[in-house]
């Protein structure tokens, strides 16, 4: 894995928020976040059951609008997210990825011939004639980041990707996430697993009742001494006494 990417000050992030909110009925979801997102990034979303991650994530997605402040996108970059449960259309590997690509203007001749290279990329070429939802869970995953693969993002968000994966297919979706980081795909993905933050992040927001309580270099969330410094609340979920 390389080094933790540090953006020059001078750059322009690829995405942007600010004192963005966001209310769901009585519930308020996220509360004045303030970030930016870099090309280049590994941005790990951590926190309790219901601190925000998803929100989160679908904000910045431009999914979800905020309730009250801003978000800000780079018009040129192109993004795309996978879902924990990622949603299988009742058509083979193939099919899926190739609407995947049709459904965002692609003509479908030239869809079809994206699609086997995007599920080779992911190891899947030989189950391409598979309907997808005889797929394992391992399996549905890389299918859902092949259709995020072929879209050539700039910027993929990954929500819980490997959370009811076994130890293989965990190891794989991993490796296929670092796979893409190298190839300069900037990454924001929400995780429980912290072995699997250190593996891949180069930067750590901590979520606390839709707040950003910590957003530190990963080298620096893992050191006790400085994480209390920022968040007493991100120093306790890192030693399990929240969860």
């Amino acid at each position: 894995m390389t080094l933790p990417f540090n953006p020059p000050a001078a750059a322009a992030p690829m995405l942007e928020l600010q004192g963005a909110s966001l209310q769901m009925g009585e519930v308020q979801v996220l509360q004045g976040v303030s970030l930016r997102i870099h090309a280049g990034e590994r941005v790990a979303v951590v926190g309790a059951n219901g601190s925000g991650k998803s929100s989160l994530l679908r904000l910045l997605h431009g999914l979800l609008r905020p309730t009250h402040g801003v978000r800000q996108a780079a018009a040129h970059a192109r993004q795309a997210m996978c879902f924990q449960h990622p949603h299988m259309l009742r058509a083979s590997a193939l099919a899926n990825v190739s609407l995947g690509l049709w459904l965002k203007g692609v003509p479908w001749r030239e869809a079809g011939l994206a699609a086997a290279p995007a599920l080779a990329r992911v190891g899947l070429g030989a189950h391409a004639r598979r309907w997808a939802h005889q797929l394992s869970g391992g399996q549905k995953q890389r299918l859902a980041l092949a259709r995020a693969w072929a879209l050539r993002p700039d910027i993929l968000f990954l929500d819980e990707p490997t959370a009811s994966l076994d130890p293989h297919a965990k190891r794989e979706v991993e490796s296929l996430m670092g796979q893409f980081a190298a190839d300069g795909v900037t990454l924001v993905f929400s995780s429980h697993n912290l072995g699997q933050v250190k593996r891949l992040a180069s930067r750590v927001l901590y979520l606390e009742a839709g707040r950003v309580l910590a957003d530190l270099p990963v080298e620096q969330f893992f050191i006790g001494t400085a994480l209390r410094e920022t968040s007493i609340e991100a120093d306790m979920f890192v030693r399990g006494e929240l969860g």
